[in-house]
């Protein structure tokens, strides 16, 4: 009796040994997805990567995507190069050792950062590209970004109609596609008008502290400015710190963005106008891009999120302690 009751016991011991090793072992792939033996999936690590975190914009588009991701059970890991090329092709590779599932940038240098998203892509990383294109778009699965051309359009449409002439300073930043676009979709709109003339451009990087000496540099030099044209709120908010240091007024100043300070100005007419974004749209969309590719769903390989031009004849129709 003794001897049958050890045969009872060792069986079910080895029973629940093989369970065990069972429950270990039971992960497989399937898809693009990694799961468990109830069907959940775990969780993906997704990288994200924008020119700089020095800008509310940036940080409401990271504050979607999160929400997107954490929604899924994932974990976002977000870095920031800080206007460094170098320091982002850093963080690309970081990801590909961290082997994350996916990539959302925003490139400091839409050219110069081609060589490690290639890397990233063989090593099997879908790339997501955020607010500005990518120099070779093969390497994306998606691209979301504003209007941009639009939003430079609608800038010099409101100053021909609100001038029969101007001298315009041009702010730019000439490594980020958005910018590029935004400074070719005004130029391409005055350009017939031999009234309206660039009489500076200078890069700035988008930044305020980069603009406000920049402008104050030009303004010594050009006595006849009357309107900056920036290629976002930031840098025309440097513009408007360089008037107001020199004491000029009468200086048209528009800006894109619609951001909180960008409306303000417009509010107290320091700001002609403001090219509305939509961060919040865009880190949506972007977010729920990803998971549609993961699901296997088709996704639209370029996705333009509209753009409105705020003056202040329409200031009032917007919050100005938020983004759109």
């Amino acid at each position: 009796m003794i001897i049958g009751y050890r045969k009872v016991f060792m069986a079910i011991i080895l029973s629940l040994v093989f369970c065990t090793s069972i429950i270990g072992i039971c992960v497989y792939i399937s898809g693009n997805g990694v799961y468990s033996e109830n069907g959940v999936e775990s969780k993906r690590k997704i990288g994200a990567t924008y020119m700089t975190m020095n800008n509310s914009y940036f940080k409401i588009i990271n504050e979607e995507i999160r929400y997107v991701v954490e929604e899924n059970g994932d974990t976002l890991i977000t870095r920031d190069p800080a206007l460094s090329l170098d320091k982002q092709i850093e963080e690309i590779y970081d990801f590909i050792d961290l082997k994350v599932d996916a990539i959302f940038i925003n490139p400091v240098d839409w050219v110069g950062i081609r060589n490690a998203l290639i890397d990233a892509q063989k090593a099997g990383i879908i790339i997501i590209a955020i607010d500005t294109d990518i120099y070779d778009d093969n390497l994306t699965a998606c691209t979301v970004v504003s209007d941009n051309y639009k939003a430079g359009v609608l800038c010099a449409k409101d100053l021909m109609n609100k001038r029969n002439s101007a001298n315009i300073i041009l702010l730019e930043h000439k490594s980020a596609k958005s910018a590029i676009d935004r400074i070719n979709g005004f130029e391409d709109t005055i350009r017939n008008n031999k009234n309206f003339k660039v009489v500076a451009r200078r890069d700035c990087d988008g930044q305020l502290e980069t603009a406000m000496p920049v402008v104050e540099n030009i303004l010594l030099k050009q006595k006849d400015v009357d309107t900056i044209m920036a290629l976002n709120d930031p840098s025309a908010l440097g513009g408007i710190m360089a008037l107001e240091e020199k004491n000029i007024k009468g200086i048209n100043v528009y800006g894109i963005d619609g951001s909180p300070d960008g409306k303000k100005m417009v509010k107290e007419d320091k700001m002609c106008a403001t090219v509305s974004q939509s961060p919040r749209k865009i880190g949506r969309i972007s977010g729920e891009s990803l998971y549609n590719i993961f699901q296997g769903k088709e996704v639209d390989k370029k996705i333009v999120v509209p753009v409105e031009l705020i003056t202040e004849e329409n200031i009032d129709e917007f919050r100005l302690d938020t983004w759109q």
